[in-house]
This record gives structure tokens, C-alpha cells and sequence, in this order.
């Protein structure tokens, strides 16, 4: 969903979707065992994030960020159209809730999309600056490209507070 709003833009990405777009974006989303992989650039002010469901790439050949292989394809897509590099972005990891897994540790594809996530930025060149993964609550997040920010929200336990994701490994 997209509203246009006087200082910008405000887009909600659902399972499977992703976007990329410049200062006057903003991008937000709701996440349980999926995974949001931001990225941005901090000189340029450009970034987008991608919300994808499994780990992998689709079967049929034809790119679908609903796996997380597809998805981080068609943000260096976008980043290779806008004459730069995946190493002048930073990148941001969320999501990986075990929302409703009873299986055997490791099996969840919560736990899947997580070790999805960590390898595909280590393939692609991505630097990691901040990660909010695994647990078992959801996480929403706002991500403010005109400065990079991503608040989340995370959990029930924690609701209506909101913390700025920390570089380091915690958010």
C-alpha cells in the first residue's frame, strides 16, 4: 500500500513484497518467521527494503521476492540501476520469529529464513550493521530513508514502545 503524504511517501510491504526508493520514502512492515532485509545508502540517501516468507528462490524460474534469494536479487538490481554497489549500502536483518513452530530446534522455517538471511549478506557483499532476529514475538518495522533509521516495535510484551535498531548485533 502506497499514500502519499506532503513530506513524502509512506509504503507497507506485505509477505513477498520490496521496494527501493529515495529520501522522501518511507517504508513499513509486520514480521513473524519472515525475514526484512533493509539496505542504504548514507551519502546518496537511497535504500529499500525487501519482506520475504522462505528461504531459497522460486522453483519456476521467474523472480519472486517471496523467497529470500529472489528478493535480495531484485534489491541489487536496483542498486546496480542507481550506478552503485552493494558495499556502499549498509544492511539491516529482522524477523525469524518461531510464531507457531513445534518442530525439532533448527527444522523451524523461522530458523531456516534466519540462516537464509546471514549467508545471502555474506554472498552479496552486504555490510550488517544491526540485526533483530529469531524470538518469538512479531516485530514491526518503520525504516526512514531520508537517515537510515529503522524503529522496531517488537513483541507483545513490549507493545506501543519503539526502539531505534542498534548497530552491533541488537536492535
Amino acid at each position: 500500500m502506497t499514500k502519499q503524504l506532503g513530506s513524502g511517501i509512506d509504503i507497507f510491504l506485505h509477505p513477498g513484497d520490496w521496494y527501493f526508493g529515495d529520501r522522501d520514502t518511507r517504508i513499513n512492515t509486520t514480521l513473524g518467521s519472515c525475514i526484512a532485509v533493509t539496505v542504504w545508502h548514507s551519502e546518496l540517501r537511497l535504500g529499500g527494503m525487501c519482506h520475504y516468507m522462505l528461504p531459497g528462490r522460486s522453483l519456476d524460474g521467474q523472480p519472486n521476492a517471496r523467497y529470500g534469494e529472489d528478493a535480495l536479487q531484485l534489491l541489487i538490481a536496483e542498486i546496480r540501476q542507481h550506478g552503485t554497489r552493494t558495499d556502499d549500502y549498509e544492511a539491516k536483518l529482522f524477523g525469524g520469529a518461531s510464531m507457531f513452530d513445534a518442530g525439532p530446534i533448527g527444522s523451524s522455517v523461522a530458523h531456516r529464513n534466519i540462516e537464509a538471511a546471514e549467508a545471502l549478506a555474506v554472498r552479496h557483499g552486504l555490510r550488517v550493521i544491526a540485526r533483530s532476529l529469531g524470538g518469538t514475538g512479531y516485530r514491526r518495522l518503520f525504516f526512514n530513508i531520508a537517515d537510515g533509521d529503522v524503529w522496531l516495535r517488537q513483541g507483545e510484551s513490549r507493545m506501543g514502545t519503539f526502539y531505534p535498531a542498534q548497530a552491533g548485533g541488537a536492535a
